[in-house]
């Protein structure tokens, strides 16, 4: 699925957009998509090219998917090979808990992210890849964007401006107020896809391996592939260097096989993963996505937040491309707080356990013998509140 611009850089820097959507990841893309099916004129923008790989653990739990059914777009992951998932196996110490997952499929980020922009692009957006952007001045009645491709850099303009760009968002850097925070002891998110026979990962079910260095999750995704992403300590991952040997200690510690391709696998890394954003608006401008905030991941909700989010911002950015009120920004706030920070605490939770091997082994064992325990968070997960 090879995504091409829709308009070229010197046509985008001529037109009043009604809507500036920088970054093309899940919250991007959706957001974009329902500000066109809404009416607005939007152009959505990244700096890569697509399709693209993301470190990511590639799960969208059953809230995310329920939320593409709302907007209509219930059948994407499904015409795109995305894994039911049934099953969660959770392991430490060599100790094993097996019980129902929260629903939701697995499909790669490469895969899913290309789907949604073309999805936004059907919609009504334009689309602009390969387009790096740097914040430019606010007036009263839009936002001005540079936009620099190779040999070209242009202003363009829009009276909203979303940005979905993603971790470690360079956008608002010169934004007054908007910094982000970075929590002291964020782990660093490592994430490789490879063929692998191994039977010992089944289709369906998420696999996380506990220790003391982090965790490691492995699921398969389309076409049979294994797709492992893990939270990592930086100081461990520092003085190791090697992602790879981390990821094969992690299995060794938790007591689960070592696919034999996964010495060979190519690793990417990520900045640290947990931060916050205090303020998600300025003037006619909104955050939305990681950008917004992200907490150490667990088993997909990263993606489905970014979904349901970006699809609940498109009524207030579309109201805010008619007339701006501070009052909509505000509005943003409280709906984001609501929808996403709250949810956001209880996964905070669960990272905090999992930092605690002994507590960890202890939980595990105690599952194994009575699965039913896990039922209240799988339905957390499930239900999204």
């Amino acid at each position: 699925m090879n995504l091409a611009a829709t308009l070229d850089l010197a046509t985008a820097a001529n037109t009043m957009w009604d809507v500036l959507v920088v970054g093309a990841g899940p919250a991007g893309a959706v957001c974009a998509r329902e500000l066109a099916r809404l009416g607005s004129q939007v152009l959505l923008v990244d700096q890569a090219a697509f399709p693209r790989r993301k470190v990511c653990g590639a799960c969208l739990i059953q809230r995310g998917v329920d939320t593409l059914q709302q907007i209509g777009l219930g059948d994407l992951p499904k015409r795109h090979g995305a894994v039911p998932l049934t099953s969660f196996h959770l392991s430490a110490r060599g100790r094993h808990a097996k019980f129902p997952g929260p629903g939701g499929v697995a499909l790669s980020r490469e895969i899913l992210d290309a789907a949604l922009v073309e999805a936004a692009l059907t919609g009504g957006a334009q689309f602009l890849p390969e387009a790096l952007a740097r914040l430019g001045e606010s007036h009263a009645d839009y936002r001005a964007v540079t936009l620099q491709q190779p040999g070209s850099k242009q202003t363009v303009r829009a009276r909203v401006l979303v940005a979905a760009d993603g971790l470690g968002a360079n956008l608002l850097a010169r934004e007054p107020g908007m910094n982000q925070r970075v929590q002291p002891a964020a782990r660093i998110g490592i994430g490789s896809t490879f063929d692998s026979d191994a039977r010992s990962y089944e289709p369906g079910t998420i696999y996380m391996a506990c220790g003391r260095a982090g965790y490691l999750g492995l699921v398969r995704i389309e076409g049979g592939r294994l797709n492992c992403a893990a939270a990592l300590d930086r100081h461990v991952l520092r003085e190791a260097g090697d992602p790879g040997a981390i990821a094969v200690h992690l299995l060794m510690e938790a007591g689960l096989p070592i696919p034999s391709d996964l010495q060979r696998a190519s690793w990417r890394g990520t900045v640290p993963l947990t931060r916050s954003r205090s303020r998600l608006w300025s003037h006619r401008l909104f955050v939305v996505g990681d950008a917004a905030g992200y907490v150490e991941p667990f088993t997909g909700e990263g993606m489905a937040w970014a979904i349901t989010s970006a699809a609940s911002l498109a009524s207030i950015a579309h109201q805010t491309g008619k007339a701006w009120q501070e009052s909509l920004g505000q509005a943003w706030q409280q709906q984001y707080r609501r929808h996403v920070r709250e949810r956001q605490r209880f996964i905070r939770a669960a990272a905090i356990a999992l930092r605690n091997p002994a507590l960890t082994g202890a939980l595990v064992a105690l599952l194994a013998q009575f699965p039913r325990l896990a039922a209240p968070f799988v339905g957390h997960l499930r239900r999204g509140r």
